[in-house]
């Protein structure tokens, strides 16, 4: 059986060593390396090659982000997997928009964490399960395009604007703007809004903005 070779970047030793241990208890998974900060991971990841990086966004020096934006414009073959505090849209945001393929929460169990690491290594975004949860509504219609009023509160979700403030911007309701974003979902088949700005940023529906809105 053919390992998947990857790579730690935590500046929390604790999380680094524990990690390491449990993931090395599968038998199709190997930690290649830990690294402590954004810098000595590119390094690491030049040298020991991994197929999956997982990288934690809240490093001091050089952060999460930039790690994952560096190692995506150097070695565009890896596939990063953002370890984030919280099931936060604005920065799973910003860690896909820099080039991770998916997200995850620092306690989430060590299955779903095994799970994503095999996703990532098939090419497969990977979300929370709560994102990718099976629903009972149908399925979307294909090519359904989103209209101009849709595309403009998109747009504004991707800016990491809540529905209070989608609302003032384009002066409607909010509950007017809650019926949008409903809609929205059935069309490109999210579940919620961070799935949502995944994929209009994967179908290149609106652009990455050059700031998020807090």
């Amino acid at each position: 059986m053919q390992k998947i070779g990857i790579l730690i970047i935590d500046d929390h030793p604790t999380v680094r060593l524990g990690l390491e241990a449990i993931l090395n208890h599968f038998e199709d998974i190997e930690v290649l390396a830990t690294a402590e900060d954004g810098e000595s991971g590119i390094k690491c990841c030049r040298t020991v090659n991994p197929a999956v990086v997982l990288v934690d966004i809240y490093m001091t020096g050089m952060d999460g982000i930039a790690t994952i934006a560096m190692l995506k414009q150097e070695l565009p073959q890896l596939r990063s997997i953002a370890l984030i505090h919280s099931d936060d849209d604005e920065t799973i945001v910003k860690a896909v928009e820099a080039g991770a393929i998916g997200y995850l929460v620092k306690t989430a169990p060590v299955t779903e964490i095994a799970a994503a690491i095999r996703a990532a290594a098939a090419g497969r975004r990977w979300l929370s399960p709560q994102a990718i949860e099976a629903k009972t509504a149908p399925p979307p219609a294909p090519d359904t395009e989103l209209t101009t009023r849709e595309l403009e509160i998109m747009t504004l979700m991707a800016k990491g604007l809540k529905n209070p403030q989608i609302a003032e911007t384009v002066h409607i309701s909010v509950s007017t703007v809650k019926f949008h974003i409903g809609v929205i979902f059935k069309k490109l088949g999210a579940q919620t809004r961070t799935e949502a700005v995944m994929l209009a940023l994967e179908k290149g529906l609106v652009e990455r903005p050059d700031n998020t809105t807090r």
